[in-house]
């Protein structure tokens, strides 16, 4: 009985591996193996083994995201607020918190944006209520 041929193993050209960076920057891994016709597991076989399409899909990845980050720093440093504040949540440790205050029987959702800093000096001041210490500068 004659055993089944082994498929042969697909290799893209110089060409496609060149590709890859361009497509990395707009394209999944799926997307990309759809482009250049074949399947997304040869692709991620492809990936595995030759070191050049992994650094190229890499570098076309770090690129585009290089490129957008810059453009969201661009619009912080204008004054754009959303942009800046997004920067701030991402790069720079900040949250969103929601507070309800209860006052009579209205209650109001406060949503404020805290800075490690103003955590940590909220932190401190809550334990020295609870000490009886005051945590201010003392006066000249």
């Amino acid at each position: 009985m004659d055993e089944p041929m082994a498929r042969p193993t697909i290799t893209l050209t110089p060409d496609q591996v060149r590709e890859v960076e361009t497509l990395a920057a707009l394209l999944n891994q799926q997307q990309i193996a759809d482009y250049l016709g074949i399947s997304r597991r040869t692709f991620q076989a492809i990936y595995e083994r030759d070191e050049a399409v992994a650094a190229r899909y890499k570098r076309g990845r770090a690129k585009a995201i290089a490129h957008v980050a810059n453009g969201l720093l661009q619009k912080a440093r204008s004054g754009d607020t959303t942009s800046a504040i997004f920067y701030l949540k991402t790069q720079a440790g900040w949250r969103e918190t929601n507070m309800i205050e209860h006052q009579g029987q209205v209650t109001k959702v406060v949503r404020e944006i805290v800075s490690p800093a103003e955590r940590l000096r909220a932190m401190i001041e809550q334990t020295a209520e609870r000490l009886g210490t005051d945590t201010r500068d003392p006066a000249p």
